[in-house]
């Protein structure tokens, strides 16, 4: 009788319980993370002990959190990891030391000796980067201000495993390690992340280029795999983790064009493999120990998160954020990490932690993490909370810099909330045709750059009342969101309808999905980047394909009038579209200068009557480098105008024979 191998076997036990609880997890709108770890403790050996291989799916489940980081790094790159060097370096070193002292404090206060209250203030200092990002990730806020603070401070605590790891056996007493040891890891590590990093921008392209030649989407898959994983390997080689070698591919990798394909082809595998994680997770979890020992696990939980909450949040603080997305932040990370269970494993046998205190720590660690989807959750509302108790007068939420933007005539101007690649460009043109601006932002040290620069804007959080009216929100005309925060936006959107209801509210947002909730909540305008983007994408094809560019410009039309008006009014008449396209594509335009010897010279556009004659129209004349757009029927035709002429074919040849007064003979 044939025998099936046993990891074939995990894992059809392993789906076949994960699909139906985060198939219920879904349907209950709650974390799927959740319900994949819950699956872990259910089917694990401390429970049911369905799965017999508990290290093949560990193995399987460090392939996930790899390609997850991966897919993370694509999304980054080499510029914007400069941008956040103050945030990884100082925000992130001063959280985990910070958090490795306090907590070496306490545990050494309540009688432990001082290496074992080091080694725990080691494992608590660091966090979970799979599940953070991961709930990041599905909510949208990855690039929010709070997600680029919790992944900076993230980064920093997996390089942070190296030296943590080392020092164990010194910590342990049995066995010596050097300063010189430690510095020549770290030397080692540097050095591998440099190397990579190099082969990675020189090699790497030249290699993808001829894989791409090669028109075989299997080799192609194979090829990124092995770039990803291989970085991986060679990263773990050198004493660093293999999601950090993975993050660092990612990277580089951000800078292809081929990077969005890339994502395209691994999302399927990293979903697999990144739910496999979740469920080892859950599997270490002993149920038998944790009700045995409930009330001190439950302690551990307890201090645990809030230590590390107050500690985050203050880190966050010092480093110019706003008390809410500091707050948003500290919870987000107020959890053990996957990596904290390597220095535990590492720690038991070196004698710095019992059987029991190891037990504890896993059952605290998972419960944690089972909370952080929660957790990040429902931070917005406690975020919000604090700040209007805590910081409702606060200077530093609306502190000004190089303007005063309580200028008694600073009325009908434009608000933008956001300083990225939006906000710089809309301020950019609107600077050069004069038109009133405030920009407010929330990063600190763009602001204080831009500010140098003469840059009309304050440092400040729109989701405040009190900052939105410091700003005269009351007298503005029109306010633009160009962050990447789709919570602060609706609530921006919302406080700024019920302070200003004539106000006329844009907002750009990441996903078509979001727009109706943004329009019921007050905006008039909202722009969906992906929706753009598809825009830009078909209108290149068209151009490259040599389509004129006033039929493309018509296909645009016509495509934002259908999709966003289907999207902004539910109780729209139903509309043949192809009849409207049809229309669309008969009609044309063309220009034609006026020569002195016209017949239209001197006459008035009524005088002409093209429309009634030749079913043609003027829709635009430019005159001595001025357009008007729909010139009216008085207006006088002069030598040398440029018309602009809107019609079918025909209609428009008959337009041009009338105004240069020629006649066809019958």
């Amino acid at each position: 009788m044939p025998h099936s191998p046993p990891l074939l076997q995990d894992l059809l036990v392993l789906l076949l319980a994960s699909v139906p609880i985060a198939f219920i997890f879904h349907r209950l709108r709650l974390p799927t993370i959740v319900g994949f770890m819950i699956t872990g403790v259910l089917i694990g050996p401390h429970a049911l002990g369905l799965i017999k291989d508990v290290h093949a799916i560990e193995m399987l489940a460090e392939i996930g959190v790899a390609l997850l980081l991966f897919t993370i790094g694509l999304e980054f790159s080499l510029r914007r990891m400069l941008e956040m060097r103050r945030l990884v370096l100082l925000g992130g070193g001063l959280q985990v030391i910070l958090t490795t002292l306090l907590v070496t404090g306490i545990v050494y206060l309540v009688g432990r000796p001082v290496n074992e209250a080091v080694f725990f203030g080691f494992l608590f200092a660091l966090s979970s980067t799979a599940i953070v990002l991961k709930s990041y990730i599905d909510r949208a806020e990855i690039d929010a201000p709070h997600g680029r603070a919790g992944v900076g401070i993230l980064l920093f605590q997996d390089l942070s495993i190296v030296p943590m790891m080392l020092m164990i056996p010194s910590l342990s007493g049995r066995q010596g390690t050097s300063a010189t040891r430690i510095a020549l890891t770290l030397g080692i590590a540097v050095a591998a992340i440099a190397i990579i990093m190099f082969a990675a921008r020189t090699f790497v392209p030249y290699l993808l280029y001829h894989i791409v030649r090669l028109r075989s989407p299997e080799v192609f898959i194979i090829s990124v795999v092995l770039l990803s994983l291989g970085t991986s390997w060679l990263t773990s080689q050198a004493g660093l983790s293999l999601a950090l070698g993975a993050f660092i591919a990612g990277i580089v990798l951000s800078e292809s064009e081929y990077s969005h394909q890339i994502v395209a082809d691994i999302l399927p595998f990293r979903d697999v493999f990144n739910s496999l994680f979740f469920i080892s997770i859950g599997m270490l979890l002993s149920l038998s120990a944790l009700a045995a020992d409930a009330l001190t696990v439950l302690a551990w939980v307890g201090a645990l998160t809030l230590v590390k909450a107050l500690l985050v949040l203050a880190v966050v603080r010092l480093m110019g954020y706003s008390l809410r997305v500091s707050t948003m932040t500290a919870l987000g990370l107020a959890q053990v990490g996957e990596f904290s269970f390597i220095l535990a494993k590492a720690g038991l046998p070196q004698g710095l932690l019992s059987e029991t205190d190891y037990q504890r720590f896993l059952a605290a660690s998972i419960l944690s993490m089972i909370a952080t989807p929660f957790l990040i959750k429902v931070a917005p509302r406690i975020g919000y909370a604090l700040q209007t108790v805590f910081a409702r007068g606060s200077l530093l939420e609306a502190s000004v810099t190089g303007f005063d933007p309580q200028e008694p005539d600073l009325r009908g101007h434009i608000i933008i909330v956001g300083y990225g690649l939006n906000g710089r460009n809309l301020a950019k043109v609107l600077r050069r045709t004069g038109v009133p601006y405030v920009v407010m932002e929330l990063n600190a040290e763009a602001v204080r750059e831009a500010g140098a620069q003469g840059e009309r804007i304050i440092y400040g959080d729109a989701t405040r009342k009190e900052v939105l009216h410091h700003i005269r929100l009351d007298h503005a005309r029109i306010l633009v969101l160009a962050i990447s925060d789709p919570i602060a936006s609706r609530h921006t959107v919302w406080l700024a309808r019920q302070m200003n209801p004539d106000i006329h509210i844009i907002v750009r947002t990441r996903y078509m999905s979001e727009m109706s909730d943004l329009r019921e909540l007050g905006a008039n305008e909202v722009i969906p980047e992906e929706f753009e983007t598809s825009i830009e994408i078909f209108s290149r094809v068209l151009r490259e394909y040599g389509i004129a560019q006033h039929v493309i410009e018509r296909q645009v039309t016509a495509i934002r009038s259908e999709s966003y008006q289907m999207l902004r009014v539910a109780s729209l008449p139903i509309v043949d579209m192809n009849e409207i396209s049809e229309a669309l594509n008969t009609a044309s335009t063309k220009i034609l200068f006026v020569e002195a010897d016209s017949f239209a010279v001197g006459k008035t556009i009524g005088d002409l009557g093209l429309r009634k004659k030749t079913g043609g129209s003027i829709i635009a004349i430019t005159r001595e480098g001025h357009t008007e757009i729909n010139p009216g029927p008085e207006t006088t035709i002069r030598s040398e105008d440029v018309l602009v002429l809107l019609g079918d074919v025909e209609q428009i040849d008959r337009a041009i024979e009338e105004i240069n007064g020629v006649r066809k003979v019958s």
